[in-house]
């Protein structure tokens, strides 16, 4: 008899889920359903800060000014940040740059 559990338990099944949705060109819907607005908004938010801290050209509390975001925010996306070695960093720098929508223009 099968014990009753949630049919998703761990990350990599949920960036799957994410990647497949991309693949079919649903992922806006995707992400549409799973986060409300404001969770949606944080999501920006959290990009901005990476972005932000590592380019490395403002302070965290001139972040959170710019961003209308607390220090505290910016400090735990530092904090993530720091778990990261260098090549990661060095990549998502890049990866950011290279797709902003300024990038774009």
């Amino acid at each position: 008899m099968a014990v009753d559990s949630p049919k998703y338990t761990d990350w990599q099944q949920i960036l799957d889920l994410l990647q497949q949705a991309s693949v079919e060109q649903r992922d806006q819907l995707l992400f549409k359903v799973l986060l409300t607005h404001d969770e949606r908004e944080a999501l920006i938010a959290r990009v901005n800060i990476v972005h932000e801290l590592l380019n490395g050209e403002r302070s965290q509390r001139k972040i959170s000014e710019l961003l209308g975001v607390g220090v505290a925010t910016i400090t735990r996306g530092s904090n993530e940040l720091k778990h990261q070695d260098d090549a990661t960093k060095a990549w998502l720098a890049d990866f950011l740059a290279k797709n902003s929508p300024s990038a774009a223009e």
